[in-house]
C-alpha cells in the first residue's frame, strides 16, 4: 500500500488494520540499528551465561530469559515505542483501562534447534477466544530473521475466531526481517519459532502487552520490585504493573501501587474508590436513593 495511503488515520491506524486482519505485521526501520546493537552487546554476556532451556515447548536448543528493562538501558525503547503504543491503544485499548507489560524476553535459537509447536499464546488464560483480543506481541531481531536461521513462524488469517481445521504447514511463513524492524502479531494468531538450519545463533527480543485486568506471563512485580521501578519514569512503571486497573483490581492497601514508589510510604493507609464511570454513576444514585429513604 503506497505511503499516502498508509498516512490516512494515521500509521497506527494502518497497522492496527493490518494485525486485526492478518493477524501479524511486519513494520520496517521502527528503530536505528545502532539502538538494536547496544542493546544486543548489553545482552551478549547473559545469553553466554544462561544455559539452554529444557523440556520439548521453550526447546533444547534455545536460551531463554527475561527482566530485559533491569539488563539494559536500551530496552526501554523497544518496551515503550510510540507507535507500538498507539496500536495497542487501538487494539487493546477498548477492552481495559490500562494496557500491562505481559513479558520481556530474550531468545536465541542455536543450530540444530527444530520448528517449534505452533501455538497461540491468548492460550496461557482460560477466557472466552475470537471474541476480543487480549494480547500483542512484538519481536525485535537482535541478528537477521532468516527462514533458515529461524525466523518467527506465522499462520496469515489464523487470529480472532479459530477454524475447526488443523493447521497446514504449507500456509505458513517465515517473518523475515533485519534488526530495527519489527513483527507484531497477535496473542490470538498461531506461530511458532522456526527451525535453525545455519551454523549460527539467532537471536531477538519479544515484548509483549496484555490487558491491565489479565494475570501477566511474566510476574512484574517481583521482576521490578519497588526499589528498582523507582528508576523507571512513571509511565514505565505503570506498564510494568504499579497501576490500579478499575474497578480496584491490583491495588496495594486500596490504593494504586504506584504509592510504593514514592518516598515514605505511610504505615497506615485509607482504601479509596476506584470504579469506572458508570460504576461511580451507579454508586452514587444507589447513595442518593438511599439518604432518601427509598433503599433500606
Amino acid at each position: 500500500m503506497s505511503v499516502a495511503a498508509r498516512s490516512e488515520g494515521g500509521p497506527a491506524r494502518f497497522w492496527a488494520g493490518e494485525l486485526l486482519r492478518r493477524g501479524y505485521c511486519i513494520v520496517p526501520d521502527m528503530l536505528p540499528v545502532a539502538a538494536i546493537d547496544g542493546l544486543r552487546a548489553d545482552l551478549e554476556p547473559r545469553f553466554a551465561n544462561t544455559p539452554f532451556c529444557e523440556g520439548n515447548f521453550f526447546g533444547s536448543r534455545t536460551k531463554r530469559f527475561g527482566g530485559l528493562l533491569k539488563r539494559s538501558p536500551h530496552a526501554a525503547a523497544l518496551v515503550q515505542h510510540p507507535l507500538v503504543m498507539d496500536i495497542l491503544a487501538l487494539i487493546l485499548g477498548p477492552h481495559c483501562d490500562t494496557v500491562q507489560l505481559n513479558l520481556t524476553q530474550a531468545i536465541e535459537i542455536w543450530p540444530g534447534e527444530p520448528e517449534q509447536v505452533p501455538h497461540r499464546d491468548e492460550d496461557m488464560w482460560p477466557v472466552p477466544k475470537g471474541e476480543i483480543e487480549y494480547l500483542v506481541n512484538v519481536m525485535w531481531p537482535l541478528t537477521p530473521f532468516r527462514a533458515e536461521n529461524g525466523a518467527t513462524i506465522v499462520w496469515p488469517g489464523s487470529n480472532g475466531k479459530r477454524s475447526a481445521a488443523p493447521p497446514q504447514r504449507r500456509d505458513a511463513i517465515a517473518a523475515e526481517m533485519n534488526a530495527g524492524s519489527a513483527l507484531l502479531f497477535l496473542g490470538s494468531t498461531l506461530h511458532s519459532a522456526g527451525a535453525n538450519r545455519t551454523a549460527r545463533p539467532r537471536a531477538g527480543i519479544v515484548c509483549g502487552y496484555t490487558l491491565g485486568w489479565l494475570k501477566p506471563y511474566e510476574n512484574q512485580w517481583l521482576v521490578y520490585p519497588p526499589d528498582v521501578a523507582r528508576g523507571f519514569s512513571p509511565e514505565l512503571a505503570a506498564l510494568v504493573g504499579y497501576h490500579r486497573e478499575r474497578p480496584n483490581v491490583g491495588n496495594y492497601e486500596g490504593r494504586c501501587p504506584s504509592i510504593l514508589l514514592k518516598d515514605g510510604v505511610p504505615e497506615y493507609i485509607g482504601f479509596q474508590d476506584a470504579f469506572r464511570e458508570e460504576q461511580v454513576k451507579a454508586l452514587a444514585a444507589y447513595r442518593a436513593r438511599q439518604l432518601a429513604g427509598q433503599e433500606g
